[in-house]
C-alpha cells in the first residue's frame, strides 16, 4: 500500500499560504477606498441619528462585552444572563449645579437642597427659638456631622459618596403641601432614589433605595445631629436616643450612646429626642428596621448670653439614623414638638406617640394632672402661670386633710416624747441582742396604744403626698406649653427666673414653714439647725431651675404656712408650742 504524506508535513505549503495571505492582503487595500463610497450612506436616517450621539460626559461608555451582555440579557433566562445585567452601568442621571426647594405648610417650612437629597433647614413656623423667631430645628452647630434625611451606611466612602453627589430634583421652587418630590442619582455603579410626601401634619412619609453593584444597599435616613433649640448645656444634656415596641419604652442618655453602634428593631418608632422636640422613624416594617446611635461632641459657651472663647464647655450631639436591614426603605418620620395632642394624633401600630412624653415614674398622676392644666389654661384663665397657680391651690387645699393627720399625729408624738424617752433610758443598759429589749418595745407600744399615738401617722400623710408632688415637677418639666410661655416679670417659665425672685421667695417661705411647724422629738438646738440649712439647701436647688416648678413651690409654701398658722391656733396647737418652750427651757437650765 502506498504511503500518504500528511499535509501539515509538507515544507512548502506553510510558505504558500504565507504567500496567498499577503496577496489577499494587497488586494483589499487596494480596493479600500472603493469600498468605503458604497457601503457608508450619506445622510443618516433620524432615528439613525439618535441612536449615534455621543453619551453624556457623566456616563461611561459601555465597553463591547458589557455591551452586548446588555443587548441579550431580555432573552437570556440563564445565569450568565442575569449575571451580566447586573454589572451593566446605569445611564448617569446627575445635576450639574445645586438648587433649592422649600415645602412648607401651616406647621413648618422645609428647606431641601439637591445635594445629597438633603434638609438645610426646618423651621416650625408655631415655636419660636430664644431670639423670638421661627425655631429652626436643625442645629447649627451639628451640621458639620450631617443633614436631616441624609443616608447612613456602614461604608464610609459610599456615605460621603450619597451624601455630597448632585442630585436631579423632581421639582424646585417653593411647594405648598400636600405635596411630593424625589430626588435621584446614578453614576456608574450607584444608584439613589429618595421621595418625600408632605400633609398637612408633622408626619412626612420617606421612600429611599439605594443599588450599589448592582446589588440592592441599606441606607438609612439619619436624623444626625440634635436639635436647634440645644443652646445651653442643659438642653443638650437632656438629649435621648428613644425607641418603643408594644408598651416597652427605652431612652438611652448619651453617656450609654455608642456612636455609629446599632440597635436591632423591632421598632414601632425610634429615633432621638430632647427636652421639647422630636425627630422619631415610624417604619413600616417593624420586624427589618435597626436604628444606627450617633454621638458626636461640640464646644458650646457654657453661657450663650455673654459667649467668651475662655468660658466653653463640650457637650454630646446625638443622633439617630432608622432603616430597612433589607433594602429599600419605606417609613414616616415625625418632626415637630412634644405636645401631649400632637402626639396622640399621630397613629402607630401600637396606639400613637404620647410615649415620647416621659412624664417620670408617677406619669398615672402626672398625664391626668397636665390635661387637667391644660384645660384650665384653655378655658378658665389664658396665662399659663396663673393656671399653675390656680391649680396649686386647688392641690393644696385638696391634700390638706393629710396635713392636718400628719400635724395632729406630730403633736401627739410630741407630748408622749418624754415618757418614750423615760422608758428608753430604763433598758440603755442592756444590749440590743437581749431579750430585755423586747420589753422596752412593748412597753412603748402600750404607751402608744393609751395616748391613741400612731407612730407612723405622721409619715403616712407625708407618703401619700410626695407621688402627687413629684409627679407635679415632672409634668412641668415636660410640658412644652410651658416653653415661651410669659408670667408677670418672668418671659419663659420652661428657663430659670432671670431675677432670682422665686428662688429667694422659695427660701425665706421655707424658713417659715420651718419655724412654725413643730418638730415632734427633735432636739431643739438640732431644729434650729434644720430651721437654716433646709431652706438654704432648697434654694440652691431652686436657683436654676424651670420658673413654672419655682411659682408652684412657692405659692405651695405660702398656703402651708397660711394652714400652718391656722393649726397653730388651735387648741392642739397652743398645747403643743407650749409642750416645745418647756423643754426648750429645760434643755437650756441642763
Amino acid at each position: 500500500m502506498a504511503d500518504f504524506q500528511n499535509p501539515q508535513q509538507d515544507p512548502g505549503l506553510e510558505r504558500r499560504l504565507l504567500l496567498v495571505f499577503a496577496l489577499t492582503f494587497l488586494v483589499i487595500l487596494a480596493l479600500q477606498p472603493l469600498l468605503m463610497k458604497k457601503v457608508l450612506p450619506q445622510k443618516p436616517s433620524g432615528t439613525e441619528k439618535r441612536a449615534t450621539q455621543p453619551a453624556p460626559p457623566s456616563a461611561k461608555p459601555p465597553a463591547p462585552e458589557t455591551a452586548a451582555a446588555v443587548a441579550t440579557t431580555k432573552p437570556t433566562r440563564g445565569r450568565k444572563g442575569a449575571r451580566a445585567a447586573s454589572e451593566a452601568p446605569v445611564p448617569g442621571k446627575q445635576a450639574q449645579q445645586e438648587t433649592a426647594t422649600v415645602v412648607e405648610n401651616d406647621l413648618y417650612r422645609i428647606e431641601f437642597t439637591n445635594k445629597g437629597g438633603q434638609v438645610k433647614s426646618w423651621i416650625l413656623k408655631k415655636q419660636t427659638d430664644d431670639k423670638g423667631k421661627p425655631l429652626d430645628l436643625v442645629n447649627a452647630d451639628g451640621a458639620k456631622f450631617g443633614l436631616p434625611m441624609s443616608l447612613w451606611t456602614y461604608d464610609e466612602a459610599l456615605r460621603n459618596r450619597l451624601n455630597n453627589s448632585l442630585y436631579v430634583a423632581s421639582q424646585a421652587g417653593t411647594l405648598h403641601a400636600p405635596a411630593d418630590i424625589s430626588f435621584e442619582y446614578a453614576d456608574g455603579d450607584l444608584t439613589v432614589r429618595k421621595s418625600f410626601h408632605f400633609d398637612h401634619t408633622y408626619v412626612v412619609k420617606v421612600e429611599t433605595s439605594v443599588v450599589y453593584k448592582g446589588a440592592a444597599t441599606a441606607a438609612y435616613p439619619a436624623w444626625p445631629a440634635g436639635f436647634g433649640d440645644q443652646t445651653t448645656p442643659s438642653a443638650y444634656g437632656s438629649a435621648r436616643i428613644a425607641r418603643q415596641f408594644n408598651d416597652k419604652i427605652q431612652r438611652d442618655k448619651a453617656k450609654s450612646v455608642s456612636g455609629g453602634g446599632t440597635i436591632a428593631g423591632p421598632f414601632h418608632w425610634a429615633g432621638v429626642e430632647d427636652q421639647y422636640f422630636a425627630a422619631v422613624f415610624i417604619p413600616d416594617h417593624p420586624e427589618t428596621a435597626a436604628m444606627v446611635t450617633l454621638r458626636n461632641s461640640v464646644e458650646i459657651p457654657k453661657d450663650p448670653a455673654h459667649p467668651s472663647p475662655d468660658q466653653t464647655t463640650k457637650e454630646d450631639l446625638l443622633g439617630a439614623a432608622v432603616g430597612n436591614t433589607q433594602g429599600a426603605t419605606t417609613e414616616r418620620v415625625f418632626v415637630g414638638p412634644k405636645a401631649v395632642n400632637v402626639l396622640e394624633s399621630v397613629r402607630v401600630a401600637n396606639g400613637d406617640l404620647r410615649g415620647l412624653v416621659d412624664f417620670g415614674f408617677f406619669g398615672i398622676i402626672a398625664r391626668p394632672l397636665f390635661i387637667w392644666l391644660r384645660w384650665m389654661q384653655q378655658h378658665w384663665i389664658s396665662n399659663w402661670g396663673w393656671a399653675i397657680a390656680l391649680q396649686t391651690l386647688i392641690i393644696t387645699l385638696a391634700l390638706l386633710p393629710l396635713r392636718i393627720s400628719s400635724m395632729k399625729s406630730s403633736l401627739k408624738m410630741q407630748k408622749v416624747a418624754p415618757q418614750i424617752k423615760s422608758i428608753q433610758e430604763k433598758y440603755k443598759k442592756y444590749k440590743m441582742q437581749d431579750p430585755r429589749r423586747q420589753q422596752m418595745n412593748q412597753e412603748i407600744a402600750e404607751l402608744y396604744k393609751k395616748e391613741g399615738v400612731n407612730p407612723v401617722g405622721g409619715c403616712l400623710p407625708l407618703i401619700i403626698q410626695m407621688p402627687f408632688l413629684i409627679a407635679y415637677y415632672a409634668m412641668l418639666e415636660v410640658a412644652i406649653e410651658l416653653r415661651h410661655a410669659p408670667w408677670l416679670w418672668i418671659h419663659d417659665l420652661s428657663s430659670t427666673d432671670p431675677w432670682h425672685v422665686l428662688p429667694i421667695l422659695i427660701i425665706i417661705s421655707t424658713l417659715f414653714v420651718q419655724r412654725m411647724t413643730p418638730a415632734a422629738g427633735m432636739d431643739p438646738t438640732q431644729q434650729k439647725m434644720m430651721n437654716l440649712m433646709m431652706p438654704l439647701f432648697l434654694g440652691v436647688i431652686s436657683w436654676n431651675l424651670a420658673a413654672g416648678l419655682c411659682v408652684y413651690w412657692v405659692l405651695s409654701n405660702g398656703i402651708g404656712i397660711a394652714q400652718q398658722a391656722v393649726m397653730n391656733r388651735t387648741e392642739l396647737g397652743r398645747e403643743m408650742r407650749a409642750e416645745m418652750e418647756k423643754r426648750a427651757r429645760k434643755k437650756a437650765k441642763v
